[in-house]
């Protein structure tokens, strides 16, 4: 079988979007118009200047792509792919080209590094939001984290950086730089998609920007820092996973392993004396001891290095940090079209390891509601309903950010329990609930405590500990709501239930691994949004294809279509496939991370299936299985990378994929070696100068124009 393989050259057949004639005037002053003429202008570059309505995709009608470990993008034979925003691409005019050999600087005007969720937001030929245009937008996303190893961004620095403690401030300056989110506008000519190093919308969001606290948490004493005496505000965004769009225009945001980057003084604790954070520290990953991800508390005296220790080292949590970490851990919301608009941390949406919040289809009078994944093993997953009704003029509102406001700062918080029969229901995490008020398991006194210590309550009220919740996705078609969970190695046949059913053993390079090695993917169909009660499936059990179908392949899935550790979920507004992507290490020996293209049926639509360990037996319930024309493999990424984050033009015809961290698997003493690197993406396929991998955005076009998918 033949595929279109990754490359960096221009055809004349990828897109066929149209242009009204202000656009297409201004392209072509800039040179950007190639033999319009010739051509016959815009008609000859396809149909009407906006977007008209897709019909959904029927039948997948792409011929499948094989598995494979080749240190490229491969997708399917009639796609084309190319970079087209990539770590280090500048954000203005005056930032030089990106040399990619480690002295680069100005990282608050370059893409920061591991590229994650991204959301597209259009615009009109005059630069005016548009959700109909689908020739030139922005593109926002989050840049998750660094590759790394013993402490030091080896990619980013000319020699891999230090790695024992105390580290250089250059080296940390630099790394502070590359965490956050960018907005970044990008157009097309009618043959190529490119980003606009120039634009004055191009945006950059990282560490050490100001941001506002909203919600209930917002003047809370567990966020008072040396920073904000009053705890109203915090300073970054860190380790950004999923995002969102919200139904009023904005981008949202996840924080997720954002613990990692703290440290505590070994006898913390003891300083703390009776201090009740002690648990809610140890329960959210940061136990006294335990050391910083990067080291960025060793930088120096000054603030922007002292915040990362989280330790009570003065006289009040006015003179220190202690509280630090606790302003990180929420849902951001950001206006991509404002650049002068403060972000907010949307605080009433709880403190979790957040993936991405998806939000249900929003109704005239009903209140907004979003779905939440909690990214840890045994973790959560959660929805919040706002306590404001849906008003349909707030769907293009004056101010973006105010109808946050309205929507996202007051509602109630629920922790999804998962029963044996294949229902559930939604437990409250307030004060309005006496398991909550009355808790001995920890003591929440405040609407803000239980939007700090969210774990803690869901814990209280005995929610359902997931296989690792990771990214929500709502089916346009039926509003059933879509649960990665990617994968738990901590996973026993003791402790399987109903909705984490598998626990086995797969072999990998003659090693073995256990647990749900493989993950699976849950969906839950409510009569209302804003029920306290769902039903629920598993539609996806996620498995190598020559494993056990009695006991592990319950989907029944083929080399077509098998897949490992599905983490990004995304269904196509335009077209109603639901995207698939993988962050796998268990499946790697075999193939790369991959992006496969599903049409879901609806909950209910397979059979119960009952799952035998000793004496032990569990009933879990799995969808239909997949057939070929409903489940198969799109894309494969090069090598080390995680494929995450997906958006798409209006009209379905282009979608942006996120290529994460490949070649993560390099060792710091290689960095000066290039011929050692886990892989040179996307430097071989002809991006840029260097030869260090980056994490970039991939523009995929039908060759024929046609729309994606089908």
């Amino acid at each position: 079988m033949t595929h279109a393989h990754f490359n960096d050259e221009d055809s004349n057949t990828s897109h066929n979007p149209a242009f009204d004639n202000v656009l297409q005037a201004r392209l072509s002053r800039r040179g950007l118009l190639r033999g319009t003429a010739a051509l016959g202008g815009a008609a000859a570059l396809g149909g009407c200047a906006t977007s008209s309505p897709v019909a959904p995709v029927q039948a997948l009608g792409f011929t499948p792509v094989a598995k494979t470990t080749a240190d490229r993008v491969t997708v399917p034979a009639g796609y084309t792919a190319r970079v087209i925003y990539a770590l280090g691409d500048p954000l203005s005019a005056s930032t030089p080209a990106f040399k990619n050999d480690g002295t680069d600087a100005d990282f608050g005007n370059r893409a920061g590094d591991h590229h994650d969720g991204i959301e597209w937001f259009g615009l009109d030929a005059a630069g005016k939001p548009s959700d109909r245009f689908a020739s030139r937008g922005l593109l926002a996303m989050n840049h998750e984290a660094t590759t790394d190893e013993k402490l030091s961004s080896f990619f980013l620095h000319a020699n891999g950086g230090t790695s024992t403690l105390p580290r250089p401030a250059a080296e940390i300056d630099k790394e502070l730089m590359i965490h956050g989110i960018s907005v970044v506008e990008v157009q097309t000519d009618g043959k190529a998609w490119a980003n606009q190093p120039a634009s004055a919308f191009n945006r950059r969001v990282t560490t050490m920007t100001p941001v506002a606290v909203h919600g209930p948490a917002r003047g809370s004493e567990h966020l008072v820092t040396k920073y904000s005496p009053d705890g109203t505000q915090a300073r970054g965004t860190l380790n950004n996973c999923g995002t969102g769009r919200t139904p009023w225009g904005t981008f949202i945001s996840g924080e997720e392993n954002w613990f990692g980057y703290f440290t505590r003084d070994a006898k913390d604790d003891d300083a703390r004396k009776k201090d009740k954070q002690v648990q809610a520290l140890n329960r959210y990953g940061r136990k006294a001891g335990a050391p910083s991800r990067h080291g960025w508390e060793s930088g120096g005296t000054s603030d922007t290095y002292a915040r990362w220790n989280n330790s009570a080292v003065g006289a009040s949590a006015k003179d220190d940090f202690r509280n630090e970490m606790n302003t990180f851990g929420y849902i951001v919301e950001l206006d991509p079209y404002d650049k002068r608009a403060a972000l907010r941390k949307r605080t009433a949406l709880g403190r979790l390891g957040h993936e991405n919040a998806t939000f249900a289809r929003v109704s005239a009078g009903q209140p907004v509601v979003a779905y939440m994944g909690d990214d840890a093993r045994g973790e959560y997953i959660y929805k919040f309903v706002s306590s404001a009704k849906w008003d349909p003029a707030d769907a293009q509102p004056a101010n973006r950010l105010a109808a946050g406001d309205k929507y996202l700062d007051q509602g109630t918080l629920y922790a999804a329990r998962f029963k044996g029969d294949g229902t559930g229901e939604w437990l409250e995490l307030s004060m309005d609930n006496p398991i909550i008020a009355g808790s001995s398991y920890f003591e929440f006194k405040s609407a803000a405590d239980v939007a700090i210590f969210t774990r803690l309550a869901a814990d209280a009220v005995g929610a359902t500990k997931m296989d690792r919740p990771e990214w929500g996705g709502v089916n346009p078609k039926n509003g059933e709501v879509y649960i990665t969970l990617t994968n738990n190695s901590n996973r026993t046949p003791a402790s399987v239930d109903a909705a984490n059913p598998r626990a086995y053993t797969d072999m990998k390079a003659g090693k073995e691994q256990k647990g749900n090695v493989n993950g699976h993917i849950v969906r839950l169909a409510e009569k209302n949004p804003a029920d306290a009660a769902f039903n629920w499936d598993i539609y996806l059990f996620a498995a190598e294809a020559d494993a056990d179908r009695a006991s592990v392949n319950l989907s029944q899935l083929t080399d077509d279509n098998d897949l490992s550790s599905p983490d990004g979920l995304v269904f196509s507004k335009a077209t109603g496939v639901c995207w698939i992507q993988t962050d796998d290490g268990a499946y790697t020996d075999k193939t790369n991370c991959m992006l496969l293209a599903a049409l879901p049926g609806q909950r209910g639509d397979g059979a119960s299936k009952t799952l035998a360990y000793g004496n032990q037996q569990v009933t879990t319930y799995v969808g239909k299985a997949p057939t070929p024309a409903t489940l198969k493999r799109f894309l494969v990424g090069p090598k080390g990378a995680e494929i995450t984050g997906i958006t798409e033009t209006p009209d379905g015809r282009a979608i942006f994929v996120n290529i994460q961290h490949a070649g993560e698997n390099t060792k710091m003493a290689d960095v000066g070696d290039p011929a050692k690197f886990e892989s040179q993406w996307p430097a071989n396929a002809g991006y840029g100068a260097g030869q260090r991998p980056r994490s970039a955005t991939i523009v995929i076009t039908k060759n024929d124009g046609g729309v994606i998918g089908s």
